[in-house]
């Protein structure tokens, strides 16, 4: 067998200073020039074989579940099949062939007028106010009046006509109708003229009305809260309603232990002796004054 001598090392540059590789033994590289590409194979297949991959085995393919069908459907396509349209885009299934006798004629499509009626007949043309061709006019018929005379007596009898009013805007200026150019008095000499009109005096009127109305209103509000005086029972029962009040405050107070302690007992004095002073006050306030006014709410 013959020996290969070495690889030489192979030197990289690499950041800036030289490595040196490893060399490989004649054994390595006397290997790979034998396998090659062929020594990969050959190893991948040794590696695939077993004892277990020697008999073909069968793939077994999953078994799908059987599909989903509602219990509804029949009662679903029997009503989308009553809604639906029929021959809505397809048209009919069978259409009736046109017999070879109704063949297309001439003028059958061309519109046609319908029957004149029995009434329409009977009726009368209406006279005309044009004369026919065959009449003739009336001739020989002759006029003893005397247009001349007839007319120089209208124009002696006639009135004058009167003149229009114009007026000039300068000497030698053109002339205009003084009636409508607004310098004659006509409306002054209205029988209307400076009288007030309807309108404004309804209009015033309905004003005045709810004026009042209001003015009604208010009083009316004014008196509901006016102050009402009490009259002399009411007053006297009133007076013996506080002192009645009063006494049996001041019954209450009577009851009282001796000797307050406590903060209730305190506060139940405190409270009964206000009320007293209260009472006192609206008792001596009655008494005073001997009429009262009582403001409504």
């Amino acid at each position: 067998m013959r020996r290969v001598r070495p690889a030489v090392a192979a030197r990289q540059r690499r950041g800036g200073r030289e490595v040196a590789q490893p060399r490989l033994s004649w054994r390595c590289c006397l290997a790979t020039r034998l396998l090659g590409d062929g020594g990969d194979s050959s190893v991948r297949m040794a590696a695939q074989e077993s004892v277990y991959n020697l008999l073909p085995r069968l793939e077994e393919k999953p078994v799908k579940p059987p599909r989903y069908i509602s219990t509804f459907r029949p009662s679903v396509k029997l009503e989308i099949e009553q809604s639906k349209a029929q021959w809505k885009t397809m048209g009919p299934a069978k259409v009736a062939v046109p017999s070879p006798k109704n063949f297309l004629k001439k003028h059958s499509k061309e519109p046609t007028l319908p029957a004149r009626k029995k009434e329409q007949e009977s009726k009368k043309l209406p006279a005309l106010s044009v004369p026919r061709r065959t009449d003739r006019p009336l001739m020989g018929i002759q006029s003893k009046k005397n247009f001349i005379k007839t007319n120089a007596v209208a124009a002696i009898t006639g009135l004058p006509k009167k003149p229009q009013h114009i007026y000039v805007d300068r000497r030698q200026g053109d002339k205009y109708l003084l009636e409508t150019s607004g310098l004659v008095p006509k409306y002054i000499k209205k029988k209307d003229y400076g009288v007030t009109p309807k309108y404004v005096t309804q209009r015033s009127e309905e004003m005045k009305k709810a004026q009042k109305e209001y003015e009604n209103n208010v009083l009316e509000y004014l008196k509901k809260k006016a102050m009402k005086q009490l009259s002399d029972e009411e007053r006297e029962c009133l007076l013996q309603g506080l002192k009645k009040n009063w006494e049996e405050v001041y019954h209450e107070f009577q009851c009282l232990s001796v000797e307050i302690d406590t903060i209730p007992k305190k506060l139940y004095k405190g409270k009964l002796e206000s009320q007293m002073k209260q009472l006192e006050h609206d008792i001596d306030v009655i008494e005073k004054h001997k009429v009262i006014y009582i403001a409504n709410e």
